[in-house]
């Protein structure tokens, strides 16, 4: 008898699969795609080489025929499964329950070609009951969802290596444009637009502290004379002045403060109570996109982050498939969740009747569940042995699936109107607001936006004394208050996702790849939990909507992936749409062969911002300003200054510009005087950011003494005894306990401490944000150094793998903004898609970083693996493509044997990629 052979996605995946199935059943791992478009021009198969198609991938002359190859590191896994389905009676494809599990399903059947019996085997939960039912309820590959996937995957294809290299002839080299991505970039340019375009207003009113009955409360100023005060709604956000036609009382300094003097020693009466009876509702279980938006809030997770931890928690069997926008439970899962509801707060905690939701997104694809706790009874956060950061999101979703089986939470939302006279300004009324939870309900399990329940209770609920019409409360304080309107908010993770799902963008499974190729591609960094986009984003964003409006159009957008969504249902023929959208009168290929002379590439590398005596610039090595300047001798002359990283397109106003033009032009700004070396010390401001500098660059003085400023350190309150502090650093702090030195220094990863050891080594650790590097004490230092050691860029290890035989140093594992990956010394390697921190061993690890290190001892011998990555792109020439490669004679390599001679074959190498 043969075997059943079993084939999903992961390793991780599979070990737990294989524990649900008969002894004769083999589960084997894809380790993702087995198949895809061309990655770069190494992987075009010789024979389609030549074609004019070819770094598309895609056969736009023939029916838009995809050209799928099998990338290098996916042949071995193609040989392995191969040899698993010999001797196989059965093939069971169990790839994911969506459009991308039925596509690497697809191209399995394709790879693989079998011939025995194939079926494909569905569930949105790794657990027995739903693995046996998966067994029995096998199906035939939907090839309505393939053909979706691969509409999808050749209309972003097109889009990208049509636009992108345009991008780089235009603006810059190394860019990127996409489907979805360019819509959430203009997303942060328009609201970093509107920032700028933003005009504070400023605005007074008036704080009561007040006792009644012997409680204390507050009261807010809400009217006088009859006018309402005006707030910060009030204001135009484009002038800083009252919206045209406001008819609120506008409440001056002068004002307030006659106002302050008349109420306070005033007398106080209760003008109207008001107690409303109000009820608050559970919101459905986590969807994708809310999974995403929450974790964020309360993890401080990325959408990376947060979909890498799911999928992690949903191959073990601990959550269901965690790609759904539905928020529908199935009765299983209801009714495990009433049963948490029962046990741990009670009957009374439990809903009326079984709630359950449906779903509002625009879009929603495949009709998942919700995403929950696995099972037909939910493992509470405590009996999952979970730790870190798996434990932090499975207690999300498990919060958020029992709460939803929970009783409304009943409150009182409580007014209490005051009034006192104002003197010659009127009457003055005051207003009291307070809430009382009177039963908590769901509350006691989840608090939207809170990371604690309890707290959340107790800081939502603000009482207020007892109150009839006509009391007298006696007056403690008043104060009055002066505000500023403030400027729309910069979007976080979660406020980008939640906009794109509800302008239909996208799909929300994919969110945490566009967010990461975002900030990747430098067309935004994410500032405390804030994405900021770049003037080159701007200069990007400008070009695409002058240029191709609808392709960031947020409608357009959407009704594209309408169509896409319609493809998936068999309600829209893929071929035709294609053909309308690429090649079409107003098609993709025709808009750029059109366009592609009309643009300026001087134009588009300008980013024009009002208010400012120079324009920015985006030029090889980043952003810059320039202008237009009468030199000495009467002639007209360019002058460029770099713009700081730091500074934001929203913050570059007119005095930011002014100082770096003057500095370029009469030098750096001076300090004041180093007493000990009797040098001038100034600030100055660099692509990196602003340093300070002592003394100036002469022949006598080619490398003057440079500290950067710390993070957070503002330019302007920077003193002459802060910038000494700076420049003396390192700074001795005293002896360790254990022999040796402690110092206190900034590097290139910010300010730390290190013990020196002797015999060269050293112990480093970096501040944290509460310590000053220019006066921790020695105490607080060796603290920190008795702290566990962590990786490069404050990482800790999550897993420390042993030490090889024969070996001096650890392999250990850690989590990075690409990925999990290993480290040995100062070799890393990434973890292979799949393999997960629970699967890696040692041996796997050190066979990672052996091939790591010979690729790094290849490259630097040939010295071309710059050019075959140039070729590997999609720029690759047609006609270079079309003719064997001419010998030439060896070129002259600029010596390597000093630093600059290293630098000059860099920049030779870089050039030559370039170059294409």
């Amino acid at each position: 008898m043969g075997h059943t052979l079993v084939i999903v996605e992961s390793p991780t995946k599979a070990r737990t699969i294989r524990g649900f199935l008969p002894k004769d059943f083999r589960v084997e791992a894809s380790m993702g795609h087995v198949r895809d478009l061309p990655n770069n021009a190494s992987e075009i198969p010789a024979a389609h080489k030549g074609e004019k198609w070819a770094n598309l991938g895609v056969n736009t002359a023939e029916n838009f025929e995809p050209l799928y190859v099998v990338p290098k590191d996916k042949k071995k896994v193609v040989k392995e499964l191969k040899d698993a389905l010999k001797g196989a009676d059965r093939l069971l494809l169990a790839t994911d329950e969506d459009r991308e599990g039925e596509s690497i399903s697809w191209h399995l059947l394709q790879l693989l070609q079998p011939k025995v019996p194939v079926k494909r085997m569905v569930f949105h939960e790794i657990t027995k009951e739903a693995i046996s039912r998966a067994l029995d309820q096998t199906r035939e590959l939907d090839m309505e969802l393939v053909h979706a996937q691969e509409t999808r995957r050749i209309l972003d294809r097109l889009v990208g290596y049509t636009l992108s290299p345009l991008l780089w002839k235009k603006v810059a080299w190394g860019l990127s444009a996409g489907r979805v991505q360019s819509v959430a970039v203009r997303l942060l340019v328009q609201r970093e637009r509107a920032r700028r375009a933003f005009r504070s207003g400023s605005y007074w009113d008036l704080k009561a502290q007040l006792e009644q009955a012997g409680s204390g409360f507050d009261a807010k100023l809400s009217h006088l004379g009859g006018e309402r005060i005006a707030g910060g709604s009030d204001f135009d956000e484009s002038t800083g002045a009252l919206k045209a036609g406001s008819t609120v009382k506008l409440l001056s300094e002068e004002e307030a403060r006659s106002l302050q003097a008349a109420v306070q020693s005033g007398a106080w009466f209760v003008a109207e109570v008001e107690a409303k009876p109000t009820i608050r509702k559970p919101v459905a279980p986590f969807t994708t996109s809310t999974l995403q938006q929450e974790a964020n809030r309360k993890l401080r997770l990325s959408a990376r982050e947060t979909m890498r931890t799911a999928q992690g928690l949903y191959e073990r069997g601990f959550i269901t498939y965690m790609r759904t926008d539905s928020v529908h439970l199935s009765d299983q899962a209801i009714q495990a969740a009433r049963g948490c509801v029962a046990q741990k707060y009670g009957q009374d905690y439990l809903s009326p009747a079984p709630r359950q939701f449906s779903t509002k997104a625009r879009n929603a694809q495949e009709a998942h569940e919700a995403i929950r706790p696995a099972g037909e009874s939910f493992r509470s956060p405590a009996e999952t042995g979970l730790d870190g950061r798996d434990l932090a999101l499975y207690e999300l979703i498990w919060k958020r699936t029992v709460a939803s089986q929970m009783a409304d939470a009943r409150l009182t939302m409580l007014a209490v109107d005051l009034e006192v006279a104002g003197g010659s300004l009127g009457t003055a009324r005051f207003r009291a607001s307070g809430k009382r939870i009177d039963f908590p309900g769901f509350f006691r399990a989840y608090v939207e936006g809170s990371d604690d329940p309890d707290a959340a209770l107790e800081g939502q609920e603000v009482l207020l004394p007892a109150f009839s019409v006509g009391d007298q409360p006696s007056c403690r304080a008043v104060e009055a208050l002066g505000h500023q309107t403030q400027p729309p908010a910069r979007y976080s993770e979660a406020a980008l996702v939640k906009t794109l799902e509800r302008e239909g963008i996208g799909r929300p499974s994919t969110y945490a790849s566009i967010i990461g190729t975002i900030v990747d591609r430098g067309y935004a960094t994410l500032q405390n939990n804030s994405l900021t986009p770049s003037f080159t984003a701007f200069a990007v964003t400008a070009l695409l909507e002058e240029h191709f409006p609808d392709l960031v159009d947020t409608g357009f957008t959407a009704r594209m992936e309408q169509s896409l969504d319609e493809i998936s249902h068999g309600q829209v023929a893929w071929l035709p749409y294609l053909e309308k959208f690429y090649k079409g009168e107003a098609g993709l290929e025709v808009q750029v062969q059109q366009r592609e002379g009309d643009i300026d590439p001087g134009v588009s590398r300008t980013v024009a911002l009002e208010g400012l005596p120079c324009v920015v610039r985006i030029g090889r090595f980043g952003a810059y300003l320039e202008t237009k300047r009468v030199a000495d001798d009467g002639t007209e002359e360019l002058l460029k200054a770099t713009l700081p990283l730091e500074i934001t397109p929203a913050d570059l106003d007119a005095d930011k510009a002014e100082l770096l033009l003057r500095q370029k032009v009469e030098g750096p700004e001076s300090l004041g005087e180093d007493p000990e070396t009797g040098e001038q010390v100034y600030l100055l401001f660099g692509q990196y950011g602003p340093y300070v500098q002592r003394g100036q660059v002469s022949d006598d003085n080619p490398k003057p003494k440079r500290a950067s400023l710390p993070k957070g350190q503002k330019p302007e309150e920077l003193t002459l005894a802060d910038a000494i502090g700076l420049l003396r650093l390192p700074r001795l702090l005293g002896e360790h306990p254990e022999g040796g030195r402690v110092e206190a220094g900034l590097g290139r990863f910010g300010p730390y401490v290190v013990h020196h050891k002797g015999k060269g080594e050293k112990d480093y650790r970096s501040l944290k944000a509460e310590d000053d590097v220019l006066s921790v004490p020695l105490a607080r230092a060796l603290e920190l150094l008795a702290m566990p050691k962590r990786g490069r860029g404050g990482r800790t290890a999550l897993k420390h793998l042993g030490v090889p035989e024969g070996a001096e140093e650890p392999v250990q594992l850690f989590d990075g903004p690409y990925g999990l990956y290993v480290k040995q010394g100062k070799v890393n390697a990434s973890l292979p898609e799949g393999t997960t921190a629970e699967t890696i061993t040692l041996e796997q690890a050190m066979e990672l970083l052996a091939a790591k290190a010979t690729a790094g001892k290849a490259k630097g011998r040939s010295g071309t693996a710059s050019r075959k990555t140039a070729a590997a792109t999609p720029t690759t020439s047609k006609s270079a493509a079309n003719k064997p490669a001419a010998k030439k004679p060896a070129a002259k390599k600029p010596p390597a044997t000093t630093k600059t001679g290293r630098l000059r074959a860099s920049a030779v190498r870089v050039i030559k990629a370039a170059d294409g």
